[in-house]
């Protein structure tokens, strides 16, 4: 069977071009931009300015509204939603990125406590932007983040996502009521967490004591309302049998990130110096037991 050469160079190049063209539109697509409900026009307008998207760029709009808080978290209906966001599904394997664009408008919650709970509610892959043209709390973004996983297809734990609400309330009850920062909370969060994927707690008694252990290990000292809030927490975390092992490398990342930047927010040295020697023992730990498997 004979072929015609310039034919067939003709065929692939037009399945090459044609394929390309999917890809662009699949990846125009997996941008979704949330709105607060009570947004006025020209505070959408100014949510686009600031998060440089332009008037012909392809992205999904979508409003979130206070019967989304309702339904994704139980939440109340009649809220006020203001927090919008940006958020780009990404490929298996890409992490969990969320960035505050405007923190001067954002009181109460940090990236990495927005991380932390989307961790909890099991949301991954995904770069996010968080804006708001006016100062709010921040806490309707994360039902926004929700809602832009649901229009996509992609359904989250309801359980998850209601106990990920619960835990950003904590971490920003803690910031607010205790004498530690908010860069600290995220860190506590994310370390109990890790030791959570470490023992997989069978009781009640031994989350008390994973959360016991790293307050004395990074001497953070908590009311015994506010500790046994934190217990709760990690408790219900471990009735739902969430696993953080899966997301550990996600977990060191929040930690990591957030000790880069202590220089530049003038946070304890020797706070940071206590994370450094937590995961140093973690490691070491680790070793030991690998030695002794081939010994």
């Amino acid at each position: 069977m004979k072929y015609n050469l310039k034919k067939l160079g003709l065929f692939f190049i037009a399945f090459t071009l044609i394929i390309g063209f999917a890809v662009s539109v699949s990846a125009a697509s997996n941008t979704i931009l949330i709105y607060g409900e009570k947004l006025t026009d020209s505070q959408r307008t100014e949510v686009r300015d600031i998060l440089n998207i332009s008037d012909n760029e392809a992205v999904e709009e979508y409003d979130v509204t206070g019967q989304d808080y309702a339904d994704f978290i139980n939440g109340n209906p009649n809220a006020n939603m203001y927090s919008s966001a940006r958020i780009v599904l990404e490929n298996e394997g890409a992490g969990l990125t969320v960035t505050i664009v405007t923190p001067e408008n954002i009181t109460e919650v940090t990236g990495a406590m927005y991380e932390n709970a989307l961790l909890t509610a099991g949301a991954e892959n995904a770069t996010v932007d968080i804006v708001s043209p006016v100062r709010v709390s921040g806490h309707s973004a994360l039902t926004g983040i929700y809602k832009a996983y649901d229009v996509e297809g992609e359904e989250l734990d309801k359980e998850r996502m209601e106990l990920a609400n619960e835990e950003l309330n904590v971490a920003t009850d803690l910031a607010e009521n205790e004498d530690i920062s908010q860069e600290e909370v995220s860190t506590l969060l994310s370390e109990i967490k890790q030791m959570i994927a470490d023992q997989n707690p069978a009781t009640r008694e031994d989350v008390e004591q994973i959360v016991s252990e790293q307050l004395e290990k990074l001497e953070i000292n908590l009311n015994e309302e506010d500790r046994q809030m934190l217990i709760n927490l990690f408790d219900k975390m471990r009735n739902l049998d969430i696993d953080f092992g899966a997301v550990r490398s996600q977990l060191e990342d929040i930690a990591n990130s957030i000790a880069d930047k202590a220089d530049e927010l003038g946070l304890d040295a020797g706070f940071w110096e206590k994370v450094a020697n937590f995961f140093s023992e973690i490691f070491a730990s680790l070793s030991d037991f690998l030695s002794g498997l081939f010994n």
